[in-house]
């Protein structure tokens, strides 16, 4: 299901949003990938960063760090928006709109700019989307979990965090993994949180 995204047509809120898409991919299905995510102390100091030379993605609560995790960001054809956002749209049942694969699920979406998000798909060891930012479904779960309207997003080419905890990322490399069931991702049971807590204390 190696498919290229064109332009979105989403309705949201009543009103159409013309979203260019992102290249989802195939979709991750977990696996024996886990992820470990704790719980911040004070939601309203979180901040996600991303470095698109490492695909290292960050958590952070001011100086602490509540996941880290790899991710997989556009190409240079079509790179991932580098700067300083906010997260100011997230759903976590979206699907395409449009063809190809319309209904494909984009699960935990968590959008930084018109057309661009972070949300579930596979994660290749080379950059891979049209511009979003794929995490597999235990990382895209629980960002989802970690940030609400209006968490800051930082995107750079590189990041200090890269030095401080990019050993602490497990590497991954979806790019073989095999497509679900057409019916498996069409089913509402997709959106269906991985098991365990999402987020936990330290």
């Amino acid at each position: 299901m190696r498919h290229v995204s064109q332009l979105l047509l989403l309705a949201a809120s009543g009103s159409l949003l013309l979203l260019t898409g992102c290249g989802t991919g195939r979709v991750a299905t977990g696996g024996a990938y886990h992820v470990t995510a704790y719980r911040p102390h004070d939601p309203s100091k979180v901040k996600v960063k991303l470095s698109t030379s490492t695909q290292n993605l960050f958590v952070m609560e001011g100086d602490r760090l509540l996941m880290a995790v790899q991710a997989n960001v556009g190409t240079p054809k079509d790179p991932t928006p580098r700067g300083h956002f906010t997260i100011y749209s997230k759903q976590k049942e979206r699907r395409r709109q449009s063809q190809p694969d319309r209904g494909y699920p984009m699960a935990y979406w968590c959008e930084f700019k018109p057309a661009y998000g972070f949300h579930e798909g596979f994660v290749w060891p080379v950059p891979r989307t049209h511009g979003c930012v794929r995490l597999h479904r235990e990382a895209a779960a629980r960002l989802f979990a970690l940030t609400r309207i209006g968490t800051p997003v930082e995107i750079a080419s590189s990041l200090p965090e890269d030095q401080k905890y990019g050993h602490m990322v497990r590497r991954l490399d979806q790019s073989r993994d095999p497509d679900p069931p057409r019916s498996q991702l069409m089913s509402a049971s997709w959106f269906k949180d991985p098991p365990g807590p999402l987020l936990v204390d330290q």
